[in-house]
């Protein structure tokens, strides 16, 4: 394996972090209901027993998100170079 392929490699498993997923899937739902909780209705609020349920909420989604791409951004992926590629391709060729 080169090192060109191998960082490719890399460069795909750090795309795919599900931690990244998760935390822009987290703040953009908190987005979302974080401006509905400025037009909550006082109706809808007291079915609620009077609290913001929207807003609450969508402020406890955009704090998770935030500590997932945290964490992402702190801990990102470290793939480790498999040795049994290196062996597989150092090999010759049969046939």
């Amino acid at each position: 394996m080169t090192s060109q392929s191998a960082s490719t490699k890399s460069a795909a498993a750090k795309l795919f972090d599900i931690r990244l997923l998760i935390g822009a899937l987290f703040v953009l739902y908190g987005l979302m209901l974080g401006i509905a909780g400025f037009f909550t209705s006082d109706k809808a609020r007291a079915k609620a027993a009077g609290i913001n349920i929207n807003l609450w909420l969508g402020i406890g989604m955009l704090v998770l998100g935030a500590l997932f791409l945290l964490w992402w951004k702190v801990r990102p992926l470290k793939v480790e170079p498999d040795d049994a590629d290196d062996a597989d391709d150092a090999r010759p060729s049969e046939g």
